[in-house]
């Protein structure tokens, strides 16, 4: 089982130098990527099935002894993250194959296979790096990917969103190594798990100043406010396929971090005053910030930032139930934030744009378009019985039971924000899917329909039907997952097993 921990790494890595190897063969290369994501999912899930029931699962490169080399750990908080990310990752892969069959793509197909691969290694790293370093390793693949992948089919926007970008990733990247050193010549050790251990003995004011640290340095990756302005500016530019990835993954990766850092290494440190404010300000100012924009992708892009503010706010609870919220919000958040920008990429091939003044009657052009869109808006603004209620309900739950003013400041700011979201998504949807379309768009429509590239807009279309079922299934699978998510959350705020199962018997 322990050699599992591997697979999410080396196999898209391998992945990753066949597909550039096989750039002269684009049919070749589509299968291989397809193969290899196939078999993290597979391994994701594994490992899922393995620590469902709160066992952690641990492996050292190269047969060193923890704490000394190359850590992996999976437990039931970053199986869960990793068999959900992966299966995202799959699914954006098959559209962005659908994409360049059809030639609805402006992208280098030869390009995007290796470096989607490669972003999938860092992914999958950050989510079961076991020491400091590899977690800033893994978040340094994602950048350099990422960076990659957002330049394709340059344009000015892109590119000036590609440096805002790149500028804002590398600065809270040096602030990240800056916070491993100071870790370091504190405890001799970047291992989380024996860092966990030794920063007891470090003076209370010194652990505080570090963990703000960490927090600020994460908060940046995570866009929350005040440290979100390059998000809004550089995901709606990139293209589909890039985008969904970014909303989908990047920024949760972040918010993985923030949790397990502030629960393992400074659980003894209670910063859930200034995580409760910062989610509160960025759940209300991101919400703000969609209500006033006129188009759809810069729109969905402030929403993403202001529902990050629900997950640090199950953080902030610092309860069990709360915790188990956030990574119940996590999981929701992971699959509606990839559908809905998929769904602006249909919009995009259908209109040419998303801006709301020129779309009209989209119900009219693609009657699939408007349930695509509809169901995954329903579950961002927690509408019964989609994904996102569920999440919601377990996070106002665990605030209600929690009480006091941070709590109570949370859960207002919470139901405000959802109460604005569902009018930013009714908004778009009276003005872009309501109304009678222009004979542009329904010549659009048949051209897509009737022309060379209908097989490829019908894989996209059924990329993210299956997107949306992925939605779906969450929240009818609301009981197993809560019950995961009540284990992950127990196993965060008690890292007794982790460190034991890291280190060995005999510590703490």
């Amino acid at each position: 089982m322990n050699v599992l921990l591997a697979v999410p790494l080396l196999v898209p890595l391998c992945g990753a130098a066949a597909t550039l190897l096989l750039r002269r063969t684009p049919r070749s290369q589509r299968g291989t990527s397809t193969v290899t994501l196939g078999a993290v999912v597979a391994s994701a899930a594994l490992l899922l099935w393995r620590t469902r029931g709160g066992a952690v699962v641990t492996t050292q490169a190269g047969a060193w002894e923890a704490p000394l080399g190359i850590t992996l750990v999976a437990d039931a908080a970053s199986a869960l993250l990793l068999l959900v990310s992966s299966v995202v990752l799959l699914m954006v892969l098959v559209y962005a194959i659908g994409q360049d069959i059809g030639g609805l793509s402006r992208a280098t197909p030869q390009v995007f296979h290796p470096v989607y691969l490669v972003l999938t290694a860092g992914v999958n790293l950050s989510f079961l790096a076991g020491d400091l370093f590899n977690l800033f390793v893994g978040f340094e693949v994602m950048l350099t990917a990422s960076y990659a992948l957002i330049t394709q089919a340059p344009t000015r926007a892109r590119v000036r969103a590609s440096m805002i970008y790149a500028t804002v990733s590398l600065t809270s990247s040096i602030l990240f190594l800056t916070g491993i050193a100071l870790v370091y010549a504190l405890t001799g050790t970047v291992n989380m798990a024996d860092v966990a251990e030794k920063l007891g003995a470090a003076p209370p004011a010194l652990r505080m100043v570090l963990a703000l640290l960490f927090l600020v340095v994460f908060g940046i990756k995570a866009a929350v406010v005040p440290m979100h302005f390059w998000l809004p500016d550089s995901y709606p530019v990139a293209l589909t396929r890039i985008s969904a990835i970014f909303a989908a993954l990047l920024t949760k990766v972040a918010v993985y971090a923030v949790i397990r850092t502030q629960t393992l290494l400074f659980a003894r440190d209670d910063t859930s005053a200034v995580v409760m404010a910062v989610a509160v300000v960025t759940m209300i100012v991101g919400i703000l910030g969609a209500l006033v924009q006129s188009d759809i992708n810069r729109i969905m892009s402030f929403a993403l930032v202001s529902h990050i503010g629900f997950m640090l706010f199950g953080l902030a609870l610092g309860t069990v139930a709360g915790l188990a919220g956030a990574v119940v919000y996590l999981v929701h958040h992971i699959v509606v934030q990839a559908t809905l920008f998929l769904v602006n990429g249909l919009i995009r091939q259908y209109v040419g744009h998303t801006s709301l003044t020129d779309i009209r009657g989209l119900t009219v052009v693609s009657p699939a378009l408007a349930v695509f869109f509809f169901l995954p808006a329903l579950s961002l603004a927690g509408l019964p019985p989609m994904s996102g209620f569920v999440a919601k309900v377990a996070l106002f739950q665990a605030g209600v039971a929690e009480g006091g003013a941070p709590a109570w400041a949370g859960l207002a700011a919470g139901v405000l924000t959802s109460l604005l979201t569902l009018i930013a998504i009714f908004r778009v949807w009276t003005r872009a899917f309501w109304g009678t379309p222009g004979p542009t768009m329904l010549e659009a429509r048949e051209q897509l329909r009737t022309g060379a590239n209908r097989g490829g807009l019908r894989i996209m279309t059924a990329t993210t039907g299956a997107m949306v079922a992925v939605g779906v299934a969450v929240a009818l699978m609301a009981g197993p997952l809560t019950e995961v998510g009540f284990t992950a959350a127990e196993g965060l705020l008690d890292g007794r097993a982790y460190v034991t199962a890291v280190l060995g018997e005999g510590v703490r």
